[in-house]
């Protein structure tokens, strides 16, 4: 597969997954929470399809379970799926296509109830939509994730692609966020949804950008054999699903970062899946004012990330990851008092909101950029040590892995939370699970310890070279 070696490259091909990103930000944060009216405080006939529960708050807890881990489950098999397809056109791009188009069907039709009532018909069918828009929704992401590992050619770019990603990822969720509360005052949300979906065509870049030959008869192989000139004369070869995925559950190292990714996506997708509910009910903020906390806990994510990423350069990935936890769990403790109970201000609550928005940014930035740059280069390792080309069954098991904690966390903890009016208690839920992924990472091994520290000697090697340079001039 052709490389991407120039800076403006690896921008654009971050870019790709704005807009799938965004539907999914949309149908996650917003969509789910909109079939039920319970949990709102204010503005409810925008934050809702049709100002009425649409759904059987039961039942409906259970199917966002299942979408959820069924969201999960599914990576591993078009995991399998992308790395092994024969086509005249490759493997990458006629499996983005074949996600691409029915994930916008089933976009649109998550718009229309079958009914104005609460019904179990609607119930149903919201739930049967969630779950094929999870899996076309992972066709997608599993396959373009993958080419993370082969569009590039060292750890370094491979960083710099996951670093360009995250700051994209901070601009759809501060539009997510911060724009979208700001619209529900005047608008409903089915409609702010429509206004979205067309950006699901940034997934037409990798169709473009990508440069893939027919894998009908391994010429794709050869291809990549041919450039890969660190594996020496190793044949990199595609093996079938489940000998793809023993291999990846039996590299000790990635199973390890599985167990912290997994305590960590449990806190954060709570966070990120709840904040408006958190934010509207039990901190009793408008639109304005939602989109101001947004606005800090997303805006400085740009800057917060340089600092993680000198402290990675500088010490290593654990005490970057480390600091990034440390950093969202005080944000954490300090969202949990933001109760008018505790605090009757509302101004008061809103500039302490302010404030722990801001702390929390100094994580939120590093745990996006993890999720893309430990798979692709533990892939790349694999890759290298047994020549086996299956980075997507990497993505595809930490998918699982932070499926299954979504699932816990939105599925059955939040929706039962906010049916018994508990929502109050999510940021130390978050705070907790984060805790327990910050003292996991105690163990890191290490390989993925040191993981993007730059030795001193590489330094001074640097240093007499250019002193050298300097002589000689």
């Amino acid at each position: 597969m052709k490389k991407f070696t120039k800076k403006w490259q690896l921008i654009i091909y971050a870019f790709a997954g704005f807009g799938i990103n965004m539907l999914n930000l949309v149908v996650g944060s917003y969509l789910t929470d909109a079939l039920m009216t319970e949990g709102f405080d204010k503005n409810v006939e925008n934050w809702t399809y049709l100002n009425v529960t649409l759904v059987s708050a039961g039942v409906w807890s259970i199917l966002v379970t299942l979408a959820k881990v069924l969201d999960g489950v599914i990576d591993i098999p078009l995991a399998g799926f992308t790395d092994n397809l024969k086509s005249r056109y490759g493997r990458r791009r006629p499996a983005i296509l074949l996600g691409l188009i029915p994930l916008i069907i089933c976009f649109g039709l998550f718009l229309v109830p079958l009914t104005k009532g609460e019904s179990i018909g609607n119930t149903i069918w919201f739930g049967v939509l969630l779950c094929l828009f999870y899996t076309f929704y992972t066709l997608v992401m599993v396959t373009y994730y993958a080419t993370f590992s082969e569009v590039t050619q060292n750890d370094d770019d491979r960083m710099k692609l996951s670093s360009y990603k995250s700051v994209f990822d901070v601009i759809y969720f501060v539009l997510g966020y911060a724009l979208i509360p700001i619209l529900v005052v005047n608008m409903n949300i089915r409609t702010i949804a429509l206004i979205f979906m067309p950006l699901a065509l940034t997934m037409l870049i990798p169709l473009i950008m990508i440069k893939e030959k027919s894998t009908k008869k391994n010429e794709e192989l050869e291809e990549v054999k041919a450039e890969n000139n660190e594996i020496d004369d190793k044949e990199i070869k595609q093996v079938g699903t489940l000998q793809s995925l023993k291999n990846v559950i039996t590299n000790k190292n990635f199973m390890i970062w599985l167990i912290i990714y997994a305590a960590l996506q449990f806190g954060l997708q709570l966070f990120l899946g709840g904040n408006n509910v958190y934010y509207s009910g039990t901190m009793e903020l408008e639109g304005g004012q939602i989109t101001i906390l947004m606005a800090c806990a997303f805006a400085p994510i740009p800057f917060t990330l340089i600092i993680y990423n000198k402290l990675v350069k500088k010490f290593g990935f654990k005490v970057g990851y480390i600091y990034s936890l440390t950093a969202f769990i005080l944000a954490m403790g300090l969202m949990a008092f933001l109760n008018p109970k505790i605090i009757p201000s509302e101004s008061t609550r809103l500039i302490l909101g302010a404030v722990a928005a801001v702390i929390s940014s100094f994580g939120i930035g590093a745990f996006f950029s993890v999720g893309y740059s430990i798979p692709s280069i533990l892939a790349d390792m694999e890759t290298k040590e047994k020549g086996i080309s299956n980075s997507a069954m990497f993505f595809a098991i930490q998918g699982l892995a932070s499926g299954l904690a979504a699932a816990l966390s939105t599925g059955i903890l939040w929706i039962n939370l906010k049916n018994h009016g508990l929502s109050w208690t999510m940021a130390i839920f978050v705070a907790g699970a984060c805790f327990i992924s910050l003292l996991l990472a105690l163990f890191l091994p290490n390989n993925l310890k040191n993981l993007g520290q730059v030795e001193e000697n590489t330094k001074e090697e640097k240093k007499n070279m250019f002193d050298e340079n300097s002589i000689d001039e």
